[in-house]
């Protein structure tokens, strides 16, 4: 897809990965709609940003487990930009729990998760197939992680969660097809506010000794995904319900 003109909903839009996506977006003549649940000063930053580069872009909250905040969420970037052609299923939660303490895992922790992981994209994507029909048809992009496939991430709900994310992706692009492609990207570690608050002190130690046993020597910044989202977006238009690792290379690292 060429962006320019065209217009896309970021949720999670206003820090890390989701505020990356935005600005690539933004920078390619893309509008945005910035999403967010509880950042709102960053979501403001982001979209103040976006705007900077000569395209429109507001800030939107909605918590995306709720379907008829996603019902409104895309109908407020249509009446601002429209149009919409672009989904970036960006939103996501988890709890850090250690992976042999399964006592500490309860049931809000599985439903929570699975609420804004699965459910939510799975209630974006719906609220945005009619917009993008009317233009002939547009992109949607889960971000989903490596966790799905090594069974080890923040918590087994959330290494879950994105395993379900991978099908509901497959699923999805057979449904949307033709008009609508659906695809993933499934970063490794992302360094930033995530990964930051969840493992505390540790977290410099930890990242520094992650990219010591990476191939490529280094962990993930956020605009590392979002490139890997934008190549989706842009690039061949015959990828549809595919999944595209970008780790540095963990999964391979052993």
């Amino acid at each position: 897809m060429q962006l320019t003109g065209k217009a896309a909903i970021v949720t999670g839009g206003g820090t890390g990965v989701g505020r990356a996506t935005a600005l690539a977006l933004g920078r390619l003549g893309c509008s945005v709609l910035v999403n967010y649940s509880r950042s709102a000063a960053e979501a403001e930053a982001t979209a103040a940003e976006v705007e900077a580069l000569g395209v429109k872009a507001f800030a939107h909250r909605a918590d995306v487990s709720d379907d008829a905040a996603c019902r409104a969420m895309v109908a407020a970037a249509v009446k601002r930009f429209g149009r919409l052609d672009v989904l970036v299923n960006n939103a996501g939660t988890t709890r850090f729990i250690a992976l042999k303490d399964l006592d500490d895992v309860n049931d809000d922790d599985w439903r929570k998760i699975f609420d804004v992981n699965v459910k939510g994209a799975f209630q974006a994507a719906r609220a945005a197939k009619e917009a993008m029909l009317e233009n002939g048809g547009g992109e949607i992009v889960n971000v989903t992680s490596i966790a799905a496939y090594r069974g080890k991430g923040s918590s087994i709900p959330y290494c879950a969660s994105k395993a379900a994310l991978n099908t509901l992706t497959i699923s999805l692009a057979c449904a949307l097809a033709p008009e609508i492609r659906v695809n993933a990207v499934a970063p490794g570690f992302i360094s930033g506010r995530w990964l930051e608050e969840g493992l505390g002190r540790g977290y410099e130690r930890i990242m520094e000794q992650t990219a010591a046993k990476l191939p490529l020597g280094r962990v993930n910044e956020p605009e590392d995904v979002a490139a890997a989202i934008l190549s989706l977006i842009t690039g061949a238009d015959t990828i549809t319900g595919q999944v595209l690792v970008c780790d540095s290379g963990m999964m391979i690292a052993g």
